[in-house]
């Protein structure tokens, strides 16, 4: 075996939170060995948020004729060639793809190792034949699709999103397994592009959401023609390729679905297999590696950021975790992660999005709040555009201090940052109120909203009394 590798930092896992911090430790001039096993970009690029964004954006043009009547168009329904739709999506994957390439990383000064990493010791990571020991490790591995121990599973041909992007032609029934927004993205997806879609939910669909927003989407699900089952068991799966069968129980007894495809969307689990934690020191759950709030491990040599850490897993947070660790392994700055301030956004149409506390949290936490509102219908770009559906949610402590945001409708994934800043800086309903956002853009529902806090004011009989003792000044 050949000596070891030396660097200052060694990543395990080359998708979006390993390459953040590999990208950003060369910049410093660090030296940086990253041990990737498959795919170079993770999940996000090959199997999730990007890909299924580009099936969702093809999914909305397909239905774009449908919504051209009120502006006087009228056009034929768009014919969907799903071979090129799948082109398209790995067209989008392929153009992304050199920004995480090994060419890209390697040019950045970064080695680049493939193949499975294993530690041997507390500080010692095996690839293959080569040794690594590095004075710090971050591992950054992810997570992967958890399929539930579901009778037949096994033996019946399904699908998770690491496969459903490889499809040609469009499915004749697809039933997915997990409402929430994976599940309900594909869902609306294949439906828009032909397929007949039932989704099943063991609890309730968008159970981490606000209820009240996510009625709406739900909703708008439906009227796609997505049928959607809550509160159902799945007893058992049986079938072949191109024909599955689904039994279920609801509480009237057995039920039984037939399609032609089966999409596992249940949740993921942490990549932990073969990393060799106990040899390091390092303690995991079975939710994840077990983490501080500067992101460090048991061992205090090793850092676990993302899925793996067994926090919230979206790819933004991977990224906001590798700041964390950047700052603390590079400049030893002593950062923690604070999950409050984390946006999340389901891309279904309408999208919901959030951040901070939901109105059900904020109440059981805070002994007074207010929850500000603002329709779409009262904008006038939601007009212009004629898409009216959905609100803003804004919760707010008694003093006016921000403590949560929900926005369902159009564009709401973009207008969340707004929310995320305020809370970010702890900032007071007063600030959003003192923005002047651009006329007409749909950002002024939240400043409608804002200015809404101090619509009690307006029939203050003090008040009132004062402006007329003002007017007598002339």
């Amino acid at each position: 075996m050949a000596a070891p590798l030396t660097p200052d930092l060694c990543v395990i896992g080359a998708g979006s939170g390993g390459l953040s911090v590999a990208a950003a430790a060369a910049a410093f001039g660090v030296q940086v060995v990253l041990v990737e096993k498959a795919k170079m970009g993770g999940d996000c690029l090959n199997y999730g948020c990007v890909p299924s964004k580009a099936l969702l954006a093809a999914a909305k043009h397909a239905t774009a004729a449908s919504h051209a009547a009120p502006f006087g168009l009228t056009a034929p329904r768009a014919e969907v060639d799903f071979a090129k739709v799948n082109a398209h999506v790995h067209r989008v994957i392929a153009a992304i793809a050199p920004n995480d390439s090994t060419e890209r990383f390697t040019g950045l000064g970064v080695q680049v190792i493939a193949g499975v990493a294993r530690f041997i010791d507390a500080r010692t990571v095996v690839v293959g034949e080569t040794e690594i020991k590095a004075r710090r490790v971050v591992i950054a591995t992810g997570s992967s699709p958890a399929v539930p121990p579901i009778p037949g599973l096994s033996e019946v041909p399904h699908l998770t999103n690491e496969s459903v992007f490889e499809l040609k032609a469009c499915p004749e029934h697809l039933i997915v397994i997990g409402a929430g927004p994976v599940g309900l993205e594909l869902a609306q997806a294949h439906r828009r592009l032909g397929a007949k879609v039932t989704v099943l939910e063991a609890a309730t669909a968008l159970a981490k959401d606000d209820h009240e927003c996510a009625a709406i989407v739900l909703e708008s699900l439906r009227q796609d023609g997505v049928t959607i089952q809550e509160g159902v068991k799945v007893v058992r799966v049986a079938g072949a390729v191109g024909k599955v069968q689904v039994v279920v129980t609801a509480g009237k007894g057995e039920e039984a679905i037939e399609g032609s495809h089966l999409l596992i969307a249940t949740g993921r689990k942490p990549n932990l297999d073969g990393l060799g934690l106990e040899a390091a020191g390092i303690q995991f759950e079975p939710r994840g590696i077990v983490v501080d709030k500067g992101m460090r491990t048991t061992n205090k040599k090793v850092y676990a950021i993302g899925d793996v850490a067994g926090g919230l897993q979206f790819t933004h947070v991977a990224n906001y975790h590798a700041g964390i660790v950047i700052r603390n392994a590079l400049f030893r700055l002593a950062a923690k992660a604070n999950d409050d301030h984390i946006p999340r956004v389901t891309f279904t149409d309408p999208e919901l999005a959030h951040v901070g506390l939901t109105e059900a949290d904020a109440r059981a936490r805070h002994k007074q709040i207010r929850v500000l509102r603002w329709p779409y219908h009262e904008n006038d770009r939601a007009q212009a555009e004629r898409d009216t559906r959905g609100h803003i949610k804004v919760v707010t402590a008694k003093g006016g201090r921000i403590l949560g945001a929900t926005i369902v409708g159009a564009h709401a994934g973009e207008m969340i940052s707004t929310w995320t800043l305020a809370l970010t800086q702890n900032l007071n309903i007063r600030a959003v109120t003192a923005v002047v956002f651009p006329y007409p853009t749909l950002s002024e529902i939240g400043k409608r909203a804002a200015i809404s806090y101090f619509s009690s004011s307006l029939t203050s009989p003090k008040l009132r009394r004062l402006i007329g003792f003002l007017r007598g000044f002339g």
